[in-house]
């Protein structure tokens, strides 16, 4: 797969849009995916996060790719699933500095 085809697909936890891909992190150590920066929609912030972000601002949060399954399993026609629970998804994302 190619990066290109990753920006920009949904993202979803348990059937919840959770946002949209915008940026692959790299690891330039070992030359290795680490992270997916998702613009996370307004309601997965205050579900998941329990953030309110201001009407103009977006939230930025990196995803762990560890919280994606492996290979082709993650990525299907609608977008990239996630394996963790929601309840569990705020472990996996880190604020966007």
């Amino acid at each position: 797969m190619k990066s290109q085809e990753l920006i920009d697909k949904d993202v979803f936890v348990e059937g919840m849009k959770v946002g949209k891909i915008k940026a692959l992190l790299i690891n330039p150590e070992e030359w290795k995916v680490t992270h997916l920066e998702i613009e996370m929609t307004k309601e997965a912030a205050e579900q998941i996060l329990g953030e309110t972000p201001a009407l103009t601002r977006t939230v930025h949060n990196t995803l762990a790719i560890s919280a994606l399954a492996k290979g082709a399993a993650c990525c299907t026609s609608s977008g990239v699933d996630i394996k963790v629970s929601k309840a569990q998804l705020h472990i996996y994302l880190r604020p966007v500095k």
